[in-house]
């Protein structure tokens, strides 16, 4: 027991990765790292800052706008046919904000996307009217008139009020989850820890299981993705309030959408930084997440690291640099082989997506050698409040490159919130 504790204590200090950690009961160091225990002898490295604050201005009904502040009516029918093509029609309040210069809709509340089903990676959604790049639009790819009546295979109606509220560091209901994808570490997210540290914020980070100070189980079972999103789950719901912001990178993206899924109440809103497309993950596939998979199994162990890490950065001197000081890709190559192969996920497809009512906010960096930007693209397609920002400097470790880019825009979209409809939800809007 001493010696487990010893050992994770010297990995925070050291930033080296321990090759096992035996059972013990959640430890908290007081460099704000604790030891979780998630199940026997499964143990997360988990970074908690919960800043001291002082006596709240007030409480958080008492501010402007009242309970009506923010409420957005989230209403849309996801039709699903058995040819395989995908009808979105949004039915409620059209969001309009100039966040980041960008809208998520094309301004009307009753539009209507149409799109086959997991179409072939890198495939361009359509463009929108306005032809700005890096914005999701949602227009009618046909005619409602021309369109034959099919029988759907499946039908799906979502309904409901979401208050969308910004979110302060001053704000004692708020909690900020950071997780990272495959082969990183919490410490690619110090940029980020450290900002909104500094502005209030609590936040939590946690190492993957065989990433970082986290114990690293000797078999393959324990990377699946159901696995590692059972252990997100159990982070969760330790830490979460009643406003949690969701941020993912890569493969975390998935862990926060599946999140964001199952609680729909708790998930305030959710960042993807260059997370790919809407479409289920299969490891048979080479596609976003597990795009090397099929040549992971080919290469030797040492190979197929290279190959991996090869693709996470421009490999300038300034990115090879950041990826040592951040920790990233200090995996074994068996953890490694396991996390790619165990990317399975058939539920996570477009419908899956598009029944999340959360506002999304899509990262993505323009040199990115793993995930086009058509993907993201897709992404926002398919949402129903998505924002989509390209940062032209960045590429697959963008958060780590340019960290006051990402920072200014994470802390926005934290603190935006829609705007009230007139007569404050009170049924003057038509």
């Amino acid at each position: 027991m001493l010696n487990s504790i010893t050992d994770g204590l010297l990995c925070c200090l050291m930033g080296k990765t321990t090759n096992a950690v035996g059972p013990l009961d959640s430890v908290e160091s007081s460099n704000g790292y604790t030891f979780m225990e998630v199940k026997p002898g499964r143990i997360l490295r988990v970074r908690h800052s919960m800043p001291t604050r002082p006596a709240l201005e007030g409480p958080e009904e008492t501010q402007p706008g009242g309970p009506e502040r923010g409420t957005v009516h989230c209403k849309r029918k996801i039709t699903v046919y058995r040819n395989g093509q995908l009808v979105i029609e949004n039915l409620g309040d059209a969001v309009r904000s100039e966040i980041l210069h960008c809208q998520n809709s094309s301004g009307e509340p009753n539009s209507t996307v149409e799109l086959e089903l997991s179409d072939v990676a890198g495939q361009a959604p359509a463009q929108g009217p306005a032809g700005t790049p890096g914005c999701g639009t949602r227009e009618a790819a046909t005619a409602p008139g021309k369109r034959r009546k099919r029988k759907p295979k499946k039908v799906v109606n979502i309904d409901c009020k979401k208050q969308i509220t910004s979110c302060k560091g001053t704000h004692s209901d708020v909690v900020l989850f950071f997780i990272h994808g495959v082969g990183g570490s919490l410490d690619i997210w110090k940029e980020q820890l450290d900002f909104f540290t500094k502005l209030g914020y609590e936040v939590v980070a946690p190492d993957l299981a065989g990433h970082g100070c986290s114990s690293a189980p000797q078999i393959a079972a324990a990377y699946t993705f159901y696995a590692l999103a059972e252990d997100m789950r159990a982070v969760f719901k330790r830490y979460a309030k009643k406003r949690n912001i969701l941020i993912g990178h890569s493969y975390g993206v998935s862990f926060c959408t599946f999140l964001a899924h199952e609680y729909p109440d708790l998930v305030h809103k959710v960042i993807m930084i260059n997370g790919g497309g809407p479409t289920a993950l299969e490891p048979s596939l080479c596609s976003i997440f597990n795009m090397p998979t099929c040549v992971l199994h080919c290469l030797s162990p040492c190979l197929a690291w290279s190959f991996l890490k090869a693709g996470f950065a421009r490999q300038g001197a300034k990115e090879k640099q950041l990826l040592k000081e951040g920790n990233a890709f200090n995996v074994s190559s068996f953890v490694l082989r396991a996390m790619m192969s165990g990317q399975y996920w058939p539920e996570g497809d477009e419908v899956y997506h598009a029944e999340l009512a959360v506002p999304v906010l899509l990262v993505h960096g323009m040199h990115d050698k793993f995930v086009p930007v058509e993907e993201d693209q897709r992404m926002a397609e398919i949402l129903l409040i998505a924002f989509l920002k390209v940062i032209d400097e960045g590429s697959h470790m963008v958060m780590m490159e340019c960290p006051e880019t990402v920072n200014t825009l994470l802390h926005e979209f934290v603190l935006w919130e829609p705007e009230t409809p007139a007569g404050d939800g009170q049924g003057e809007k038509k």
